[in-house]
């Protein structure tokens, strides 16, 4: 059993050294701020972002993660967020991939009975920007969405999120084999192709979530209906687009969105969407589409599953 913390824990840190860049060292254990809780974390969860900055150019001893999951350990001194014991979920911008995490208040939540330790671990990044995303097109009741990228981490919350909101939701997918998958989390209609452009005869859009970039954007932006929003929120493609600019200003009041999640925590915290989404599962109406759970011992060869694009959804891994 993971020991309480002294001086030292193991985390996983960038190794240029070993196999798949990533290993569990001996690191210097959290010391809690007045507004940190100190959390035993019991599980984690992956996103395409950090793993890509851990296995690209990151140095060595740098320490990824921004999902996690687990047990109080000691209540934030200044008396705000969960008390110790409690189950959890938060994020950090780096180092949440550890057994202990020192997290702000303000970044954690409470989880109601129901909810569990790997359900949670899914929610910080790519359930709150889904549901920050969404939050763009105000009121979607009756409305089409389109969900780019639909089988990805942020794509299956997404389009359950969507569903919830009474929006009428396109997926844009790759894979004619992940059309049961879409259908089943939410979808009215499938796009098939190489990218958001697909889904053009489906058109146009209140809403067009893209994370894509390149030739992707550039559809999306053409797919906009008056008053449409496109949200961008990756590029995972290319970070460079053209498009028709035309097209673009003449549907009137269209307007693309850089989507960054610490600036939406500006004007709501972390916590208090975090707490929305744990809810919506504890209701059953949420359901994370969790694809592999397996130890962090083995977090080298999930993160290279995880960019290899082998799994749809979310991996999770246990401490």
């Amino acid at each position: 059993m993971t020991q309480a913390p002294s001086q030292q824990m193991r985390a996983v840190v960038v190794d240029g050294g070993v196999a798949g860049k990533l290993a569990l060292r001996q690191v210097a254990a959290p010391q809690p701020g007045p507004s940190q809780a100190l959390v035993r974390v019991a599980a984690i969860s992956l996103n395409r972002g950090e793993t890509r900055n851990a296995l690209n150019g990151a140095a060595d001893g740098w320490r990824p993660g921004w999902d996690l999951a687990g047990t109080v350990e000691r209540a934030a001194a200044d008396g705000t967020g969960p008390r110790a014991g409690a189950r959890v979920v938060g994020m950090l911008p780096m180092g949440a991939w550890a057994e202990f995490a020192a997290v702000p208040t303000a970044a954690l939540a409470t989880l109601p009975d129901g909810v569990s330790i790997a359900q949670a671990a899914t929610l910080p990044v790519a359930g709150l920007t889904a549901l920050h995303a969404l939050a763009k097109g105000g009121s979607l009741l009756g409305r089409p969405v389109l969900i780019g990228g639909a089988t990805g981490g942020v794509g299956s919350f997404a389009l359950q999120l969507a569903r919830l909101s009474g929006a009428h939701v396109v997926a844009a997918i790759r894979d004619a084999k992940d059309e049961a998958l879409v259908r089943r989390l939410g979808a009215d209609a499938v796009a098939i192709g190489p990218h958001a452009g697909a889904a053009a005869g489906q058109g146009p859009f209140d809403l067009i979530l893209e994370s894509v970039g390149g030739p992707s954007l550039a559809a999306a932006l053409g797919m906009l209906t008056s008053g449409g929003t496109c949200v961008l929120f990756g590029a995972s493609l290319s970070g460079e687009t053209t498009f028709d600019a035309g097209q673009f200003y003449r549907g009137g009041g269209t307007r693309l969105y850089g989507l960054f999640l610490g600036q939406e925590f500006q004007a709501e915290p972390a916590s208090i969407g975090l707490a929305r989404l744990a809810r919506l599962i504890a209701d059953g109406k949420l359901q994370p589409e969790i694809a592999i759970e397996a130890p962090w011992t083995e977090i080298a060869d999930v993160a290279a599953q995880l960019m290899a694009r082998r799994f749809t959804g979310k991996a999770v891994l246990h401490l």
